[in-house]
């Protein structure tokens, strides 16, 4: 059942149950199963991040939004809150973590094209001009979190030859550039192939919201 507060003579307000509401409702049934809890606005809050944070759909920054969200409010330790949703304490700090990055490199988490692994090597450099330029390189080059954690180690912006051994080749250095320059703009990975009629260009997307986000700055010319 879906859980309610009352909020007045016969209404009520919706506390945890949102996707089986809506489930419902595109159903086209009249009645659900709910339970009635007196509940404060605090809490309220409370029960909506906790029912937020088991959402699978939820993008490496939104959770730790959340997680942050959950501290500050209601005063709780990470041990606590690690003990009330059933995550380690190691998870949820290292979590919290990805919103020290810097805002052009937390675009592309929540895009969902660099992930919280590539996100997680990047957080061990503190200059965030090269975080940048390194969460640039991955998206636009495919590099992996262990070619990145490589890269970050040796403090070297160039992954070792077994690496590159791996990277596709450019045709050329200018068609090399022209893709680093299209996955700049759309903030994925861009791959351009060029053959001897024709050429290719393959854009990457996580969600269809991401998808659709492409093709909204396509149509705009932004």
């Amino acid at each position: 059942p879906i859980v309610v507060r009352e909020t007045g003579k016969d209404t009520f307000e919706l506390i945890m149950g949102e996707r089986r509401w809506r489930a419902h409702q595109k159903a086209g049934l009249d009645v659900i199963s709910a339970v009635v809890r007196e509940t404060t606005d605090e809490d309220l809050l409370r029960d909506a991040l906790l029912e937020n944070l088991h959402r699978s759909e939820l993008n490496p920054l939104e959770e730790a939004a959340a997680y942050r969200q959950l501290l500050d409010d209601f005063g709780c330790t990470q041990e606590e809150l690690s003990e009330r949703i059933g995550r380690s304490r190691p998870q949820i700090s290292n979590t919290i973590r990805l919103l020290k990055l810097p805002p052009a490199v937390q675009r592309r988490v929540a895009a969902k094209v660099l992930t919280a692994g590539h996100a997680r090597a990047l957080l061990t450099i503190e200059n965030a001009e090269i975080q940048e330029r390194l969460a640039s390189r991955v998206v636009a080059e495919g590099i992996s979190v262990r070619q990145l954690e490589e890269i970050v180690r040796f403090a070297d912006e160039s992954p070792t030859a077994k690496s590159q051994a791996n990277q596709p080749r450019a045709t050329s250095p200018r068609i090399a550039e022209l893709a680093h320059d299209l996955s700049e703009h759309f903030d994925t990975r861009v791959k351009v192939d060029f053959g001897k009629k024709k050429g290719k260009i393959a854009i990457e997307f996580a969600t269809i919201g991401d998808l659709e986000r492409i093709v909204a700055m396509m149509k705009q010319g932004k």
